[in-house]
């Protein structure tokens, strides 16, 4: 029945300026306005890919990862973001912890957690 439609994702934010300037400014996301007035917003990912983002006064973060960014250097985009003044999250006590960097090595990809101005989760994750 929904095979043919094409999907898309959202997800809330507190404030969706201070979004507009940390996708669209920190992270260089292309983004567009779609409704001043009901805060909503969309990220025009590469490979056509858009996500809706939307403003919610209530907004409580997931705590799971909303967005992942596969790269090719992830210590290079961790480092370039850092000096965007993003900072990466450690993860202390799990299983496996992040080295000074804020780069988690294993098992699997390498994997990088930040968060957005509302506390959402986003990565940048090692492409392929």
């Amino acid at each position: 029945m929904l095979e043919k439609s094409e999907a898309f994702s959202g997800f809330a934010v507190r404030d969706r300026d201070a979004a507009k300037d940390f996708y669209g400014g920190t992270l260089g996301l292309s983004v567009r306005v779609l409704d001043e007035e009901n805060g909503l917003m969309q990220l025009e990912l590469a490979g056509g890919r858009n996500v809706l983002v939307y403003r919610k006064d209530d907004h409580a973060p997931a705590t799971y990862t909303i967005l992942n960014f596969p790269v090719d250097d992830v210590e290079g985009t961790v480092a370039a973001l850092r000096d965007r003044g993003v900072e990466f999250e450690r993860y202390e006590g799990t299983d496996v912890e992040a080295d000074e960097d804020g780069v988690f090595r294993g098992p699997g990809p390498l994997i990088a957690w930040f968060t957005d101005p509302s506390g959402n989760i986003l990565s940048v994750v090692e492409a392929g």
